[in-house]
C-alpha cells in the first residue's frame, strides 16, 4: 500500500523573503526558549537525567548560534528578538 502525505506548510521556494525572516525569528525564540528550559531542568536533574539534559543545552546552543549568524547575515537586528517571548504570545 503506498502512502501519500499532505503537503503541511509552503515549500521554502514558495516563502516570500518576509515570510523566511519571520520563520527565522520564532525559530530562534522557541529555540532560545527551549535551551532556557533545559538549563532550568538541569538544575534539578538527577542521574541519567544530567547527561539528558547536558546534551540538549549544547545541542539547542548549537542551533542558537547557527539561526543568530543567520539572522545578522540576513541583517535581522538581534535586539528586537530580545524583546519576545514564544510563552506570552502566540506566534506559533
Amino acid at each position: 500500500m503506498g502512502y501519500e502525505y499532505a503537503r503541511e506548510s509552503k515549500d521554502i521556494r514558495d516563502k516570500s523573503e518576509d515570510e523566511k525572516k519571520l520563520e527565522l525569528i520564532v525559530n530562534i525564540i522557541k529555540t532560545r526558549d527551549d535551551l532556557e528550559n533545559a538549563s532550568n531542568n538541569y538544575e534539578f536533574a538527577e542521574g541519567d537525567l544530567i547527561d539528558y539534559f547536558l546534551y540538549e543545552i549544547k545541542a539547542n546552543q548549537a542551533k542558537l548560534d547557527y539561526l543568530l549568524g543567520k539572522a545578522k547575515k540576513n541583517g535581522i537586528e538581534l535586539n528586537i528578538i530580545d524583546s519576545f517571548s514564544l510563552k506570552n504570545k502566540n506566534v506559533i
